[in-house]
Parts: structure tokens; C-alpha cells; sequence
């Protein structure tokens, strides 16, 4: 099963009318090009605007039920493409920084908000989502289970690893950051150590502080029947604004989930306790 993402790293607008007429065009666009799943940068509605004014803020947040959240449900219905599309999410008694992704009939088979938001930038008036979540999500080509992680989210091994426990085998990523080869080397580690893919979607060059180089890495290593590792970076966009197409060998990564030794197979969860009291120190080793 060869998975097709498109990678919708595009300039948003400040005008809603044209806002939906460029979302729209997009994913006509990755329809056309063969995309099982389009996926957007993060918080689309507003391009990540975050004004730290509460009036202001709640007047750019959007319901989850609403209307510019179902006009993607109904898009991906007609067009037979899975969609995840980002949103400044209403909710009390902060907003939530969320994607909900489409299925090819319409429906929200996943809702995933950032856990790890930005509390010491703008991002501080955020409330946290509550958990990772995993779907089945069919497609044309077959299903596969899919988990959502947001930009901040990659920096914390934690997150990955919780997904790939619940089942996920491709991680959908929006961003909205630079990518740099840290951030890159982050998500390729996550990638890495969970046998995984991940398909990152960020705003292109000309957006504040963004500058595209959306990825997709595959999350194999190596093959047993090739000499030498393999580079999991089966995608990397340039800067520039585009609807950017990956694919990922789903076969291919099924067969080395069940060879290799990354992922759940080794883990030891009750020397892991640290990681769960929040106000432990860690002591170090003792006899």
C-alpha cells in the first residue's frame, strides 16, 4: 500500500472569501495529484495569528461543529480525500490549538489538540489539549492508523511514543516554525525511534518566522536485503510556496515493524517511572 500525502504549504489570507477559495483550490489540486490525504499548516483559519488580547483572540476562534471546520468535512467528501485541517478551536476557558482530519466521506474520524503549547510565548493563552489519539482511517488504498502531533509537540519524545503504543503507523505534524536541521533531526529521532513515518506540513517563506522545508519521513532505517541505512527523509519541500506531493510505503513499513527491534519491543516501562511524577528528581543509579 503506497500512501499519498499532499503537503498544502501555502501563504494563508487575511480574508476569509479567499482564505477558502485558496483551501479549496489546494486540495482540487492534491485530488488531482493523486492525494489519499491533504494535510495544512498549523491553525489555518487565522494563520497563526495569536493576539494575547482575550476579546481579540476569541473573535479569530472557530467551533470544531462550526462552519468553517465543516466546510472541510463537506470538501473532503466530494473530492474523496481525507483532509486535516487546523484551527484556533473555541473553548473555555482558553482556545485550543487543533486539527480535526476528514475522512473521504466527510466524516471526523480524529480531533487531536496541541498538548504541548507554547506557554512561554504567544502561546500562553492556550489551554492544553488532554491526550494523543490514534484513528483508523480508510482511504482508497486501504487503512492505516494515523495519530496527530502538533509543531512543539516533536520536541518531546513522549508524544511519539504514546501514538506509536496506541497503534498509530503514520503521524500527521502541522507546524508553523522555522525548520532548521534541529528541528528536522528532531522529528527524523521521533521518526526513528518509534518505526513510524511523520508528514510535516508548514507555511512557506514569506510567512513570520516559517520557511517551508515540509518533510516526510518514512520511518525505516535500513533493509535487510539492502547494504547500508537508508535515509527515512523520503520528502523535504523547498521554501517556496506549494501543494507538495509524498508518498509513503506502507507495506514496506509494515514488514519492518515486525523485523526490527525500535518501537515497543524492547521497551522496560517499569524503570520508566520518573517520567510520570512530575515532581521527581532523578537520583541516579544506586546499589
Amino acid at each position: 500500500m503506497k500512501l499519498k500525502i499532499a503537503l498544502l504549504q501555502l501563504l494563508p489570507s487575511e480574508e476569509p472569501e479567499f482564505l477558502i477559495y485558496k483551501s479549496v483550490s489546494a486540495c482540487m489540486k492534491a485530488r488531482r495529484l493523486g492525494a489519499d490525504i491533504a494535510l495544512f499548516p498549523e491553525m489555518w483559519n487565522d494563520g497563526y495569528a495569536l493576539p494575547q488580547d482575550p476579546v481579540e483572540l476569541g473573535r479569530l476562534a472557530v467551533d470544531a461543529d462550526g462552519e468553517f471546520v465543516g466546510a472541510f468535512g463537506k470538501l473532503a467528501r466530494d473530492l474523496g480525500m481525507a483532509i486535516g485541517i487546523t484551527f484556533l478551536e473555541k473553548h473555555e476557558p482558553k482556545p485550543l490549538n487543533s486539527m480535526i482530519l476528514f475522512d473521504m466521506y466527510g466524516r471526523p474520524v480524529l480531533h487531536y489538540s496541541k498538548v504541548h503549547t507554547c506557554d512561554f510565548d504567544l502561546e500562553k493563552v492556550l489551554s492544553a489539549g488532554d491526550g494523543f489519539r490514534v484513528a483508523e482511517l480508510e482511504t482508497r488504498r486501504g487503512t492505516v492508523k494515523v495519530g496527530a502531533m502538533i509543531c512543539f509537540d516533536r520536541e518531546f519524545p513522549e508524544s511519539a511514543r504514546i501514538l506509536m503504543l496506541k497503534g498509530a503507523e503514520v503521524i500527521l505534524a502541522p507546524n508553523a516554525c522555522p525548520m532548521e536541521i534541529n528541528r528536522l533531526s528532531a522529528l527524523r529521532t521521533r521518526a526513528y525511534e518509534n518505526m513510524l513515518a511523520i508528514a510535516t506540513c508548514n507555511y512557506p517563506k514569506g510567512h513570520p518566522d516559517c520557511n517551508g522545508h515540509s518533510t516526510v519521513f518514512d520511518g525505516v532505517a535500513w533493509l535487510q536485503e539492502e547494504p547500508g541505512v537508508r535515509d527515512m527523509c523520503v520528502f523535504e519541500a523547498p521554501a517556496e510556496e506549494g501543494v507538495y506531493m509524498a508518498e509513503i510505503d506502507l507495506d514496506m513499513l509494515r514488514r519492518y515493524r515486525e523485523d526490527e527491534v525500535m518501537g515497543g519491543r524492547f521497551r522496560r516501562p517499569d524503570r520508566y517511572g520518573i517520567l510520570t511524577d512530575s515532581g521527581a528528581e532523578d537520583p541516579g543509579p544506586t546499589d
